[in-house]
């Protein structure tokens, strides 16, 4: 085996290398691509693994122990797991959709956020300064990661009818049962808006704004939906708005309903009768 480097355009490759012979003819195959040689050379993780090569094969090197690299400085591959999930949704193609007149790699910021979500929960501000950590994924501003969520936001329903076919298909899904269920998020601040209000908090926290998120999955979990819906809603009031996403967006039309007692009124469990759906609710026990 070796390292070969080879050019493509302005760039310089690494690759690992395996020479072997196929009829008397010596040939090559590609066992691993390290990327860009601009990219790698002088690297930490690099560096770590070179130092334990040299550990292996008895070579002296100037880097003495693993500890002498800072975790700071090791770079994340397994986001490329991820990556391969990304590419298989079709997700490239569907953000391009809504790249309409954008700028900025709208695909490149949304999966950042969506990988560092998957990781390790952070701010916006918080994925920007840590987006380093993820070793050949290119770079991008703070103000395209606010600006992507504004262009989610308005292509939400698109976005979510094309996944959810998509999902269906990928993995054969039959959906026809399908739990929905309410939660509140909270704000710390005290500043009402049309969406952000006082209301009833599931996480004790009625003395700041909120807003109410109501989400619809399928039997084996993954999402199908969400509403999100002003603070002071009550959580029956927003099954109307999830039965109609069901029938109407994604064509659902054979439903069993599971909630919590939130949804159990009379009203509610009428719609969805009407409706031709099945439901199971909880119901407070008598005493």
């Amino acid at each position: 085996m070796f390292i070969k480097v080879t050019k493509s355009g302005k760039y310089e490759y690494a690759q690992l290398v395996e020479a072997y012979r196929e009829n008397g003819v010596v040939r090559h195959r590609v066992l691993l691509n390290f990327g860009r040689l601009d990219h790698i050379r002088n690297h930490p993780s690099f560096q770590r693994l070179a130092l334990k090569l040299a550990e292996l094969s008895a070579v002296e090197t100037n880097i003495h122990t693993i500890e002498d690299i800072s975790e700071a400085e090791i770079s994340n591959y397994g986001y490329l797991a991820y990556r391969r999930l990304w590419e298989q949704f079709g997700l490239p193609t569907l953000l391009g959709k809504a790249q309409d007149r954008v700028t900025f790699d709208l695909e490149q910021a949304c999966f950042l956020m969506a990988v560092q979500h998957l990781l390790t929960s952070r701010s916006k501000l918080g994925t920007y300064l840590g987006q380093n950590r993820y070793f050949n994924l290119p770079p991008v501003q703070l103000h395209h990661l606010y600006r992507a969520l504004d262009i989610l936001a308005r292509s939400k329903e698109s976005l979510e009818a094309e996944l959810f076919f998509r999902s269906r298909n990928l993995f054969n899904l039959k959906v026809d049962v399908v739990f929905f269920d309410v939660t509140t998020f909270h704000f710390e601040s005290v500043r009402k808006d049309r969406l952000r209000d006082f209301g009833f908090s599931k996480d004790g926290k009625g003395n700041e704004v909120q807003v109410v998120f109501g989400l619809l999955v399928d039997q084996s979990g993954r999402p199908v939906g969400y509403e999100l819906f002003p603070g002071h809603t009550f959580d029956g009031h927003t099954l109307e708005s999830a039965l109609e996403k069901l029938a109407e967006r994604f064509g659902i039309h054979r439903v069993i309903i599971v909630a919590d007692r939130g949804i159990n009124s009379k009203l509610n469990l009428k719609r969805i009768r009407d409706r031709g759906y099945g439901y199971i609710v909880a119901s407070r026990l008598k005493k």
